[in-house]
């Protein structure tokens, strides 16, 4: 039993569902072959290693589907490159998702750049532009004393008090967007100057340099008192200064933006972005699609055998489950989207006091997934999501990019050569009650000579 429950331990570790790998992780899995056959590193990275000049891209995919781990691969493979790589997850430390803005986003890369690159360059540019504002900031920045008393760290680190508050004080956040916002001009012109110092002296060392700014997609859309959403606010009103930095510059972007009536503006002004699909566990006719099936499987064995083998138990991941079925039905509840698979594990796990881990743990976890899609979908969502359904498309309208920023439908995309996209709804809530309502209302009524799909 005491070993059991040191495996079991284990293994709980292994499947943290809000751990990125990082690169080199055996834990890591490709699975380009069965999520449209897309590679971060040749697709995104060969813009920066061949253009002469900046270029500015956005990388997009349903939150926890495992971009962090895809842009940290990248990173990796940049550097190996000779690219001065700054990677940063915008919402641990610089931004609050659930009320951003573009001021925020300036600041967050403002004070990652200096920080990385403080040594390289003079930051007397970024320093003087402070020292301009310090009257309306020095009290925002928690600071008491004239600016010219502050030792250099003190004044390279005002730009991380501003992000901190502004991630973490709301009361605080209005203020310092007040008064940031009428000079972000001059704050670009004072940070490029700092990187164009930086980039003279490493380019002995360093082809490029490269800003990725993680976790930008997890802004909560919200809608402005123009009847416009933060997100247009942020990505195409700002386009201009989001792209006027002297680098190369990655951001992640809602999926939901790139099939909005704004599209179009976003193709046309950061090139085509690259969006992370699911992995393929059912096929667009609701087959099973076994390489999809054997992806999530591996992605599971990858975790688990190295801590089966260290306890002296065979190193199959079959051993770990009553069943292969209960295994293969974790792996399609999942719907093939990797933190949902990892939140799956948890939730069996937690209900699991020796090995194997039995069908009836599954369920349950399956159970209280579910309920939460239950509460996230609302009353008047219903008759949509068995419209996505049916037709396997989602319409270009904003009550249907909320289904798909809330993660109840899904995108896929089979390695087909033609890249065609399409749409299902979450494999958790097909269990619902209220979802096979609306379906059966839906087909009831192309019966009876109703809408069609």
């Amino acid at each position: 039993m005491a070993n059991d429950l040191r495996i079991l331990k284990g293994i709980f570790n292994a499947f943290d569902p809000f751990r990125p790998l990082e690169p080199g992780d055996p834990a890591y899995v490709d699975c380009q072959e069965v999520r449209g056959d897309s590679d971060i590193e040749t697709e995104m990275g060969s813009q920066i290693l061949w253009s002469d000049q900046p270029t500015y891209q956005l990388y997009a995919g349903h939150r926890g589907a495992g971009k962090s781990t895809e842009l940290q691969r990248l990173a990796a493979y940049l550097r190996d490159a000779d690219c001065r790589v700054i990677y940063f997850a915008a919402d641990e430390e610089d931004i609050d998702p659930e009320d951003a803005q573009y001021t925020d986003i300036l600041l967050a890369c403002t004070r990652r750049i200096l920080e990385d690159l403080e040594g390289e360059a003079n930051p007397k540019a970024l320093l003087k532009w402070v020292k301009g504002r310090w009257k309306g900031l020095k009290e925002l920045a928690l600071r008491e004393v004239a600016f010219d008393d502050l030792d250099l760290q003190a004044q390279i680190g005002v730009f991380a008090k501003l992000t901190a508050n502004i991630r973490a004080v709301p009361s605080m956040r209005h203020e310092i967007r007040k008064q940031v916002d009428p000079y972000t001009v001059t704050l670009i012109d004072a940070l490029n100057e700092f990187i164009a110092e930086a980039q003279e002296k490493l380019k002995s060392k360093y082809e490029q340099l490269v800003i990725i700014a993680d976790n930008l997609d997890r802004i909560v859309p919200t809608i402005q008192a123009d009847n416009r959403s933060n997100h247009d606010h942020i990505f195409i009103d700002r386009s201009e200064q989001l792209k006027a930095l002297n680098c190369h510059i990655i951001y992640t972007v809602p999926v939901s933006m790139l099939f909005s009536d704004r599209a179009n503006d976003l193709r046309n002004s950061y090139g085509e972005a690259q969006v992370l699909p699911m992995v393929m566990v059912r096929t667009r006719e609701n087959e099973f699609h076994d390489a999809g099936i054997e992806k999530m499987q591996q992605i599971i064995a990858q975790r688990v055998e190295p801590i089966l083998e260290k306890n002296g138990l065979e190193g199959d991941v079959l051993q770990l489950f009553d069943s292969p079925e209960t295994l293969k039905q974790i792996c399609l509840m999942s719907g093939g989207h990797l933190r949902e698979l990892l939140l799956l594990m948890r939730g069996a796990l937690k209900r699991t006091n020796r090995l194997p881990i039995p069908i009836k743990a599954v369920q349950r976890s399956i159970t209280e997934a579910r309920d939460t899609y239950r509460r996230t979908v609302e009353d008047n969502q219903w008759d949509a999501l068995a419209e996505v359904a049916e037709t396997k498309r989602i319409p270009n309208d904003g009550f249907y990019r909320r289904l798909l920023f809330n993660r109840c439908v899904l995108e896929y995309r089979p390695a087909d050569g033609e890249m065609a996209r399409w749409y299902d709804v979450h494999p958790l809530i097909w269990g619902i009650e209220e979802f096979q309502d609306a379906l059966e209302r839906r087909q009831s009524q192309e019966l009876n000579g109703g809408k069609e799909s």
